[in-house]
């Protein structure tokens, strides 16, 4: 019997402009906290957590979220996991800022271009999968870039191999509880459970004076009180993203932050960067391309196109 046409998958272009969307915020984050300066990378922090989450928690309000909140809430166990993936992500965050104030953002740049290396390796790690050819290839060429800037550099470029490690094994724990947990809730849920230290401290620093909120002019403690915003869309668009359409076209946008940032460093920053870092960068870009053509031979054509979601 004739069924008719074969009605072919269309390509989720919202999911792909949530994902540029919010690649391309962080990308420009340095100049952002480069207007934080005089808070420092940890009161910044401070602020990221604390404004995120009532930042968060007034999107739940508006698009009443609240019974999947209490659900949420009520599981345990993924109230765990979105514990973890908040310390996870706040470690992320200082290391980032500390990178960004202290002019490594070169660093950074290098630490979310190896993060899909990172992520291949967590994968083996964690996930116990087993390596394909290419992919080995990839994490070899990636581990001699680390060593030839280590070497070129003088030391360890720990700011990029920290951002790589926490962002690839915060977006595992999101890509675990995602499917469950709309990406508001989430992040609610996330942030909340460090709120209280976060307000702690806080009002730590400004009972005793130290704090920079309301101590240098208006327009610091605007962008700090903004701090939850900026911090909490890209993050939003990133998990809503994630879920909408498959890793493998999540890994290639996620290559438009480092650039950015790169071009932030180099150009804008004016880091040093010797022939060795040339070099080491040279080779993080070969082990991309090498994992990124694996990656779209390995995906079927089911994985490179999804259906597009149908939301209440």
């Amino acid at each position: 019997m004739d069924q008719g046409p074969a009605v072919e998958p269309r390509l989720d272009r919202a999911g792909a402009l949530l994902a540029v969307a919010a690649y391309l915020l962080w990308g420009a984050f340095p100049f952002y906290f480069h207007l934080l300066a005089a808070a420092g990378a940890v009161e910044i922090i401070g602020h990221r957590i604390l404004w995120s989450f009532l930042f968060c928690l007034l999107g739940v309000v508006l698009w009443r979220e609240w019974p999947h909140l209490r659900e949420v809430l009520a599981n345990r166990r993924l109230c765990w996991g979105l514990a973890g993936a908040g310390v996870l992500v706040s470690l992320n965050w200082l290391i980032y800022v500390w990178g960004v104030l202290n002019d490594h953002i070169v660093d950074a740049a290098l630490g979310y271009f190896i993060n899909p290396i990172v992520t291949v390796s967590l994968a083996v790690l964690v996930l116990h999968e087993r390596l394909r050819r290419a992919q080995l290839v990839a994490v070899s060429i990636g581990a001699v870039a680390v060593v030839v800037i280590a070497l070129g550099y003088g030391q360890v470029p720990w700011v990029a191999l920290s951002l790589a490690a926490t962002f690839a094994t915060y977006g595992l724990v999101k890509k675990k509880v995602g499917s469950r947990v709309s990406p508001l809730v989430g992040l609610t849920v996330e942030t909340a459970l460090l709120a209280p230290l976060a307000l702690l401290y806080l009002a730590w620093l400004q009972g005793t004076g130290t704090g920079a909120y309301l101590a240098h002019g208006p327009g610091l403690t605007v962008l700090l009180t903004l701090a939850g915003a900026v911090t909490a869309v890209p993050l939003l668009l990133f998990a809503a993203a994630s879920s909408r359409i498959p890793l493998t076209m999540m890994g290639l946008i996620q290559y438009l932050t480092p650039m950015i940032q790169f071009a932030i460093g180099v150009w804008v920053n004016h880091e040093v960067m010797p022939a060795p870092r040339w070099i080491g960068f040279g080779l993080v870009w070969v082990a991309l391309v090498v994992l990124t053509i694996d990656s779209l031979r390995a995906a079927r054509p089911r994985d490179l196109v999804v259906e597009p979601e149908i939301m209440d």
